[in-house]
């Protein structure tokens, strides 16, 4: 007995019903990041194994998914690397090229490869899926859509503003009014594993913290003592313990960090220009224990928590990177960006019953079909009425007319065009309200969008 056939695990198809309501929240992005003044880009899903590792850390690394040589290059296979149990360099060797990460690192090899055509500062957004070879779980997948915005070439922290009032504003038409904005600085994690002793273990330290909305503190700290003396972790923990630690007390406690402090003057910054204005409709908070765990980050990192669903993850990040086209050969030359975590908005959005009803209309109107020259004699009147932005189906057989009905029900169809032997003697159509059962006769001529 055959097997049904299935998808590989951590991808998925859409449905109809699906892909619409997806549609409509990038449709929203797409407009908001137009608005706000960005570009559109692509890049290709393949980039080379050169351009990708080393810029997310070894977690990120781990996570890349690789392809496979082809041809007369499986013979570059380095067999003893593979033999003495090396896996990293016998990958290497069989691989050249991997599907993207993230739309970021492209972003930087795409912006020094064609620095002499763009306009600086360079605001780009992009829409593309990128895979990651993680755990599938809910709300996380292997292959999935980012929705990214960034600015390159500007240190302004109003860059950094206008990324949050630009986060706000899309949830705010999405129908979001539970957001809160984490803020953080990577200058001030620096100076806090300054503060506490282990500058020299920073990436680890970063990469453990950033752990703590999934696993939660406690085992964060379990983890920390496995990596640092107990007098550091005592010294983290009496201050990740406490509420909501101020900034003002931090810039005592870091005042001999130029790190820590330019990073509080930044985060003071942003913090009093959008509450002072009151120019955002959802919260802004700043989180000492937000890392965000990618290694390329060096400012301002941002992260979009949804405090009625907390369990589905964030709904987006991201942040400062001073030096990532440096990885390119091109120096000097700083971004901003953030990311929009389109399944998971998705999810929560499906969840909570966000969506309009009219996405589940998969067309406005059905044409009943009795015969091609009852359609032949309707084509004019159905080209109009598509040209007038109406979605329109014509029925492909000529069946029941219940049928064609039950057809109509199941789609969400609002109304029928019918045309009979009387009505085509006539020049006449009736329309049938699907909803309410309600219809009407009018002649051809007098059909137009407006009866809809």
């Amino acid at each position: 007995m055959s097997k049904t056939p299935s998808n590989p695990k951590g991808t998925r198809d859409f449905l109809p019903s699906n892909l619409s309501k997806r549609n409509y929240i990038l449709d929203v992005i797409k407009k908001n990041f137009l608005l706000f003044g960005f570009l559109e880009i692509e890049t290709p899903a393949l980039e080379k194994n050169s351009t990708l590792l080393g810029k997310y850390g070894n977690e990120g690394d781990r996570l890349i998914f690789k392809i496979l040589n082809s041809g007369e290059k499986v013979k570059k296979a380095n067999i003893s690397a593979f033999q003495a149990n090396n896996l990293s360099e016998f990958t290497n060797s069989i691989s050249e090229k991997g599907l993207r990460y993230d739309l970021t690192v492209p972003l930087a090899r795409f912006v020094a490869q064609h620095q002499n055509d763009l306009i600086f500062p360079f605001k780009r957004f992009q829409i593309q899926n990128v895979w990651r070879a993680d755990r599938p779980q809910h709300g996380r997948f292997q292959e999935f859509t980012q929705c990214d915005a960034d600015i390159i070439g500007t240190n302004s922290i109003l860059q950094e503003i206008e990324l949050i009032k630009l986060y706000d504003t899309i949830f705010s038409e999405l129908g979001f009014n539970d957001i809160i904005f984490k803020i953080n600085h990577r200058g001030i994690l620096n100076a806090l594993a300054n503060y506490i002793g282990i500058v020299d273990k920073l990436t680890d330290f970063i990469s453990i913290i950033d752990k703590i909305d999934k696993i939660g503190l406690n085992k964060v700290i379990d983890e920390l003592n496995e990596i640092i003396d107990r007098s550091s972790v005592s010294k983290l923990t009496s201050l990740l313990g406490k509420e909501k630690i101020s900034i003002k007390k931090l810039k005592i406690l870091f005042k001999e960090s130029i790190e820590g402090v330019k990073g509080i003057e930044e985060i003071n910054t942003i913090m009093e220009f959008i509450c002072e204005n009151n120019c955002i409709n959802n919260e802004i908070e700043f989180d000492l224990t937000l890392a965000r765990g990618l290694n390329y980050y060096t400012g301002t990192i941002i992260e979009v928590t949804s405090k009625s669903n907390n369990a589905i993850g964030s709904l987006g990040g991201g942040g400062r990177y001073d030096d990532l086209t440096s990885f390119f050969n091109l120096k000097n030359m700083s971004g901003v960006g953030i990311s929009f975590g389109l399944d998971r908005i998705f999810l929560q959005m499906e969840e909570q019953k966000m969506f309009p009803e009219h996405l589940d209309n998969n067309f406005d109107i059905i044409v009943i079909n009795f015969g091609i020259s009852y359609i032949k004699k309707l084509y004019p009147l159905i080209d109009s009425l598509r040209k007038e932005g109406k979605k329109i189906d014509i029925y492909p057989d000529e069946v029941k007319l219940n049928k064609q009905f039950s057809y109509a029900n199941k789609h969400n169809v609002n109304y029928a065009i019918i045309m009979g032997e009387n009505e085509f003697k006539k020049n006449q159509v009736v329309i049938k309200n699907m909803i309410d059962g309600s219809q009407s006769n009018y002649s051809i001529e007098e059909v137009n969008s407006l009866l809809f």
